[in-house]
Formats: C-alpha cells, sequence, structure tokens
C-alpha cells in the first residue's frame, strides 16, 4: 500500500504480558489480588487514555475489584510503570502526567453499569483531581462540575532540571480553557509536593470556541470561536519558560454554528459516539517544519453517494474543495473520512474507497496529488478503524490500541509507478516516491531503471526531465530554506486535464493576522511564507532565464576569443572541477559508460548539477550489455547501441529545455553512436538542427579511425565543412587528404587576404621562380609570398604548421588535377 503503518507501541504486546507477570510475581509472594491483577478478561478494559510530548504513554485499566489503575509505558526504555490507583469504580475520562512523572491530573465519570451508587460528590458528573504520584500522597480536587472536563500538562523544551512549578489545562464542555500554575517543592529527600494547594492560580486563555487541537508536539493550541457566525481560527503558543502568546488569527469559510463542541488530541475520547463518527464534522490543523499550515475540513454528512472535503493551504492563500461520488455504499456505513499528517503530504482517505495524497508544498497543480479509489488494492490494505492523527506522523488506533509511524511507502509507490497508466498517476507517483528520502541512491537506481525500459511512457510530460528535477529537488529540500526561488520543482507549469474521479474548486482565502512582530522558528518560516503570498504578485517561480542569457554570453566570448575576465572564468571553470571530482567521489563502483574525460569547455562553463544523468547511461549501458569497443568509428550499429543512442538523444532533449549539464564526454558519445547507428544523411540532419554536437575528441577520433574509402571521405569531408572554423583547422591538419589541404589552404589565403589593399605591381614575372608556366596561379602564389613576407617583417612570429604560399600553390594544383579527373 502506498501508506506504510509501522507500530511503535501494541497494549496486547508492550503492557499485557507486563501485567501478567506482575500478577504471578504478586500472587507468588501470597499478596493475593492487587492493583496489577489483570484477569484473562479484563483486557477490554486496558486502554490508552494520553500520549505525552515525550513519547511516553498514560493507559489505564480496571482491576477484579473494579478499582481504576494507571499506568505509564516510557517509550525510551520500553519499560511500564504503575502510576496510580483509585480504589472506586469510576471510569477515566481524560489523564496527563507532568514531564518529571511527580504529578498526575484525571478527570473521572460515574461508571455506567446499573445500580452503582454515585461515588462522585453529589450533583456532579465529572470529577476533575491533581494528585502527587511521587510517592503516592495527597489528592486535590480541581472541578466537580456536571460537565466534562479534559486535562493536559504543559512539557517545556527544556527537560533537563526539574521546574518549580508546572503549568496544567482544564478544557471544558462549557467553551473555556484555563491555565493551572501548580508550585511544587521537595521534602523529605525526594518527595515532592504541592504548594498552596488551597489556592492554585489559574489564567483563563480561551473562552466561547466551538473546536479546538492540540499539538503535543509543538505545544500549540488551535481553537475556533465564532464571531458574527464567522469561524476564526486561532493558535496559542507555548513556550519553554511556560508562557504563551497568541500567534495568529484567520477567518475559515466553514460553517461550524451547528456542529456542537469538538475537541482533537486531547488524549483519546473513548465517549464519542462511533454510530454518529461517520456523520460527524472532521477538522484537523497540520503543519510542518518548512512553514506549511493546513486546514483540513470535512462537513457533516447526509448522504454517503457523495463525499465533499476541503483542504485550506493557509501558507500558500488558497483552499481546494474536492468532491468524489462513491461507489457501492452500505447504508449503515460508520466510518467517516480520515485525514493525516505525513509531512510534506495530507493524506485524506475513506477505508474502502479512496486515498487522496496531497502535495502541502505544492498545491497549484493537481497532477502532484494522487488518487487512488476503491478498486486499487492499496486502498483495501488500509485500516478500517477510526484512526487519529498526532504529531510527527505518529498515528493512534484507538480501538486496538496501537500507536504508528506512518509514512510512504517507496517500494508500494515504485510498484505503482510501474504498473499505473495515467500520467498524472505517473507524475504524482514519482514525488511522493523521492519526497520519501530513503535510500535514495537506491530508489534512484530503480526509477532509472523503469525510466530506460519505459522512456516514452508518458505523453503529457518529459520523463526523464521530470524525474531530473524533482530528485534534484528532494534530494536538497530538507537541508535548504527557500529552495523553490533556487530550484525548480517541476518540468510541469501548467495540467489542464482532470484527474479521473475527482472534481476540484480553488479559492483565494484570507492570510492570517500575526500577533506577534519577532519570529523564531517555525513561525519565521511560516511569516516568510505569507509575506510571499502577500507581495509576490504574480507568484514567482524558478526561472532559468538568468543562467541561459550567462551561458549564451560566455559561449559567445569564446568563439571571438574575448573575455570580459579570465579571473571570472577561471572561477566558474574551477567550481566545475569541483564539482566533477565530488560527483567521482560519490560512486564507489566503476563506470561502465565510456564517458570520455575531456575538456567540455562548454559544458564545465555550465556544470553544476547532480549526477543523475550518468546513472541513467549506467543503467542503459547495463541492460543492453555495452562494451569499450563502441568508441571505435570502423563498427557497425548494432540494436543494442540504437537502444542507448535513443535514449541519449531523449536525455538531451530534457536537458536542453531545462538548460541543466551534461556529464562530460557526452556528446563525443552521442555522436559516436549517431555515426554508427543512422545513415548519413539522417546524422547529417541531427547535427544540423543541433541534436549532435560535434566535439573535437569525436571528430578526431574518426579521422583516425576510419580510412579513405569513398564513402567515409564523403562523410569526413561532411562533418568537417559543419566543425566551427577554430576547431575545423585543426581537424583538417590531421587528414592527409587533398580535401583537407585544399580547405587549409582557403582558411590561409583568406586570413592573408582579408586586410590586403592592391598595390601597384610590376607587370613582369620571374617565371625562374615558379615551376610551372600558369600565369594566374603563378600571380597569386607571388601576391601571396609578398604579403606573407611584409606580415614576417612586421610581426615576427612563426608559421602555423609550415602553411604558406608554396603550400597552397601545391593544394591548387591537386585539386585542379582532381576536378580535371587527372
Amino acid at each position: 500500500m502506498a501508506l506504510s503503518l509501522v507500530a511503535d507501541f501494541e497494549l496486547g504486546k508492550d503492557v499485557l504480558p507486563w501485567l501478567r507477570a506482575q500478577r504471578a510475581a504478586s500472587e507468588a509472594r501470597g499478596a493475593g489480588s492487587g492493583g496489577a491483577d489483570v484477569l484473562e478478561n479484563d483486557y477490554e478494559s486496558l486502554r490508552v487514555l494520553n500520549i505525552e510530548r515525550n513519547g511516553n504513554i498514560i493507559y489505564t485499566y480496571k482491576d477484579d475489584k473494579g478499582n481504576v489503575v494507571f499506568g505509564l509505558y516510557d517509550c525510551q526504555t520500553r519499560q511500564n510503570e504503575l502510576l496510580y490507583a483509585f480504589e472506586k469504580d469510576l471510569e477515566v475520562f481524560s489523564c496527563s502526567v507532568n514531564s518529571e512523572r511527580t504529578l498526575l491530573a484525571a478527570s473521572l465519570i460515574q461508571s455506567t453499569k446499573e445500580g452503582k451508587r454515585n461515588e462522585l460528590q453529589p450533583g456532579s458528573k465529572c470529577l476533575t483531581l491533581l494528585v502527587e504520584i511521587h510517592p503516592v500522597n495527597n489528592v486535590k480536587v480541581l472541578k466537580a462540575v456536571d460537565s466534562y472536563i479534559w486535562v493536559q500538562f504543559l512539557y517545556p523544551h527544556v527537560e533537563s532540571h526539574p521546574l518549580p512549578e508546572n503549568h496544567l489545562l482544564l478544557i471544558s464542555e462549557e467553551k473555556y480553557i484555563e491555565k493551572f500554575r501548580v508550585h511544587v517543592a521537595q521534602e523529605d529527600g525526594n518527595r515532592v509536593v504541592i504548594k498552596n494547594s488551597g489556592h492554585l492560580p489559574r489564567d483563563r486563555i480561551a473562552e466561547d470556541f466551538v473546536w479546538a487541537q492540540w499539538d503535543m508536539s509543538e505545544q500549540r493550541l488551535y481553537y475556533i470561536d465564532l464571531k458574527k457566525s464567522k469561524s476564526i481560527l486561532k493558535c496559542i503558543q507555548f513556550y519553554a519558560d511556560e508562557s504563551y502568546n497568541l500567534m495568529f488569527e484567520v477567518p475559515l469559510d466553514i460553517s461550524l454554528s451547528n456542529s456542537g463542541f469538538k475537541l482533537v488530541n486531547f488524549g483519546c475520547d473513548y465517549h464519542q459516539d462511533r454510530e454518529k463518527l461517520s456523520k460527524h464534522l472532521s477538522l484537523c490543523v497540520f503543519t510542518n517544519h518548512t512553514g506549511s499550515l493546513c486546514v483540513c475540513y470535512s462537513p457533516k454528512c447526509a448522504a454517503w453517494e457523495q463525499i465533499t472535503y476541503s483542504v485550506f493551504y493557509i501558507h500558500k492563500g488558497h483552499s481546494k474543495t474536492f468532491t468524489t461520488s462513491l461507489k457501492n455504499v452500505d447504508s449503515h456505513m460508520t466510518k467517516g473520512i480520515t485525514f493525516l499528517n505525513l509531512d510534506y503530504y495530507v493524506a485524506v482517505y475513506l477505508p474502502g474507497h479512496f486515498f487522496h495524497l496531497l502535495n502541502v508544498q505544492h498545491s497549484d497543480l493537481i497532477c502532484h496529488n494522487l488518487f487512488l479509489t476503491g478498486n486499487n488494492e492499496m486502498i483495501d490494505m488500509l485500516p478500517h478503524s477510526p484512526l487519529q492523527s498526532l504529531s510527527g506522523s505518529l498515528v493512534l488506533d484507538c480501538c486496538s490500541g496501537k500507536l504508528y509511524r506512518a509514512m510512504l511507502s517507496q517500494s508500494s509507490l515504485l510498484r505503482l509507478l510501474q504498473n499505473t497508466r495515467l500520467d498524472c498517476e505517473k507524475m504524482a507517483t514519482l514525488h511522493c516516491a523521492l519526497s520519501c528520502g530513503q535510500g535514495a541512491q537506491f530508489l534512484e537506481g530503480q526509477i532509472i531503471q523503469w525510466i530506460s525500459e519505459n522512456v516514452s511512457a508518458c505523453h503529457s510530460f518529459d520523463l526523464i526531465q521530470e524525474f531530473i528535477i524533482a530528485s534534484s529537488y528532494w534530494s536538497v529540500y530538507s537541508e535548504i530554506s527557500n529552495v523553490d526561488k533556487l530550484l525548480p520543482h517541476s518540468s510541469v507549469l501548467t495540467w489542464n486535464t482532470e484527474i479521473p474521479g475527482i472534481t476540484l474548486v480553488t479559492e483565494d482565502t484570507a492570510l492570517p493576522l500575526m500577533k506577534v512582530h519577532s519570529f523564531k522558528g517555525y513561525w519565521e518560516k511560516l511569516n516568510s511564507n505569507l509575506e510571499y503570498v502577500k507581495y509576490a504578485k504574480p507568484h514567482f517561480h524558478y526561472n532559468n532565464s538568468v543562467v541561459r542569457r550567462e551561458w549564451q554570453n560566455l559561449i559567445s566570448e569564446e568563439k571571438t576569443g574575448k573575455r570580459r575576465s579570465t579571473a571570472y572564468v577561471r572561477n566558474i571553470l574551477d567550481n566545475a572541477i569541483k564539482v566533477i571530482s565530488n560527483l567521482e567521489a560519490r560512486n564507489l563502483e566503476p563506470r561502465l559508460t565510456p564517458l570520455l574525460q575531456e575538456e567540455d569547455s562548454h559544458q564545465r562553463l555550465l556544470m553544476g548539477l547532480l549526477d543523475l544523468i550518468c546513472h541513467i547511461l549506467e543503467a542503459s549501458w547495463r541492460k543492453h550489455n555495452l562494451h569499450s569497443w563502441v568508441l571505435h568509428f570502423n563498427s557497425r550499429g548494432s540494436a543494442a547501441e540504437f537502444a542507448v543512442f535513443h535514449i541519449m538523444t531523449r536525455i538531451l532533449e530534457a536537458t536542453n529545455s531545462l538548460f541543466l549539464p551534461l556529464p562530460p564526454g557526452f556528446h563525443t558519445l552521442h555522436t559516436i553512436l549517431g555515426v554508427h547507428c543512422l545513415p548519413l544523411h539522417n546524422l547529417l540532419h541531427c547535427i544540423d538542427s543541433g541534436v549532435l554536437l560535434l566535439t573535437e575528441t569525436a571528430v578526431t577520433r574518426l579521422m583516425k579511425d576510419l580510412d579513405n574509402t569513398e564513402k567515409n571521405e564523403k562523410l569526413k569531408f561532411s562533418i568537417i565543412v559543419r566543425l566551427p572554423p577554430l576547431i575545423g583547422q585543426k581537424i583538417c591538419r590531421l587528414w592527409d587528404h587533398p580535401m583537407s589541404s585544399n580547405i587549409i589552404s582557403r582558411n590561409h589565403v583568406m586570413r592573408l587576404l582579408q586586410n590586403y589593399k592592391k598595390q601597384p605591381r610590376n607587370s613582369m614575372i620571374d617565371k625562374s621562380s615558379f615551376s610551372l608556366e600558369f600565369l594566374p596561379l603563378n600571380y597569386f602564389i607571388e601576391i601571396l609570398t609578398d604579403i606573407e613576407s611584409t606580415n614576417q617583417a612586421l610581426y615576427p612570429v612563426e608559421r602555423h604548421d609550415n602553411v604558406d604560399a608554396e603550400f597552397v600553390e601545391e593544394a591548387a594544383l591537386k585539386h585542379t588535377t582532381m576536378l580535371l579527373g587527372l
């Protein structure tokens, strides 16, 4: 399945065996039934109450006498500890323990069993107590009221030493939240007692709210109050020194006026009517370390034929409302929509019907979201029981008492990528898999293997292009802030194709009104995101126009021989050397692909990305079992070589439009394979259209490897005339052929005559200095000799490769002889 749930804790495995061992030890001591006396049929009373910020899990059960027992499972030591026991037949409604495990707060209600007398204070339905448990000592009544009360201790960030003051939140069904300050002191050694227990200072921090959510990891309280029938979301941040601030307010376009009262993540709520769960609204807030803030909302559902849910991307300034129709709906279905926080994604699923992964960071295009319907085997493998999404991708199944860590399954996503037919699902699955970040090199290898076999699998986008961009983006996303301004996220900027099975409406939303002016950590990143949405109109995207313009300027300067600054270019090339050496150091295995370590100056000016292209070539080379003899021009092209040539051509297309660099030697290898595989007219067309780039290394090999048959001469000449002038002159000197001599002579004459001014000359020519009586040629050679003599006197430098007027004369005669067929 696309979602992997790994169990971190199970009541049946981590607690129940310990309770049985405690009971056996108690019986062995002859103590009889005690607080740890758990019979086989008592497992039904064992349940999770709360999960604290440090990961410790509070649970409760009833012994054979009906007494309520509290226990704690330490997630670090994986040990259990008995905290406290009430010798009354009550039911625990809410519970929390402070970080030092010296105080326990609990709310209890009257047992629902018939015939039980009221064990609480007269007229009260809920009793909220604060108990000293280090050691067990005094019990203080905080509330005895006729409404439900939830309790939650605040956990400071600094836990290296006990704090003299603990802070406890009380959340009332009567729609107010209070914060109690509990001062403690040590007496008689390690005994911890409450100071001034008769009067505990308290602050009312919220009231008249209809919904609230607790974020245990970040110590944040989100709540919604109604102002003139408008739903206003607010957030309070609690700090290490136990102070707090109201961080923001933002209106939400949702209706909560008739929704009653709902709490999220204040422990495990076992008193919610499970039969009404499916028709109750779902609302939760998700954040992550990049500064995202999402509100997920599903309204009350009157009928199941069609279901609607919304995600408010507060950090992006818009919301998206999704509607999907359900098939084979059970009229007695009691399962509701579940929202899960998966860091860079939000998961929305209805067991047995659909699973929707929403990209939190890039919500603009629907193709970056993965929507799977009920006929997909991945849907059927997801849990069908109601799940509670906690901080840090933790998921609690209250019914089974299991705590899971939710994460995207790379293996399942890879299978989906290989099997799905829809381009939108390929796009979304590719990004989902790469965002996981685990075993990146192995994952990339698997994807590359698939791409090399299915290079034309996508019609809506370039698969190689998207892979290179997505892999580069997700590999550095968690390490670099504002990476969206430095790297592209996708090669696709627009997507107009609908996703089968779902409709979408996008609306702009109001931005939060920040209530503080100094930000740190998450709040600084959120504020940066909001400032970007507020002032960047239209929204900026990565654009390679600056790189493109600079690279084109550098190439133009290289052709003309003019440079703005030698130090500037040297710095660029030095950086390229560092990048290439880093890429080589990353690879433990030797390369199979015979990429030549040549001085490809054009690519070195642009070098600066990962070696994903090398990996793609390696996979193709290995798949088709090619060898180094491919580098020789005097061999024929095989089907395997043509397949690799095709992949390299697709890589070139992908990188050209994005202006991404290629590994050194890519163009040389591509040209060699092109000569092997293509007829001459196709080869020349590829060269003229820029698909094949002639490098000095490739052409030098061609000149040396091929003999001068008529077919090869035609190929060589066609290549030479297409070379840039500087490279062409070098190559011509390597080819001992009248044709190359002719080209060299033409270049020499053109260089001599480009500034020639006709001077009065003696009409008589000294015939004794010429071996042939051909006056036009003799006259021309005399002019060249005169210019050479003048130039040598003015600029006494060496001639280039002994090319002079005599060489030109000889080349002219040979060329004339060839033309006359002599």
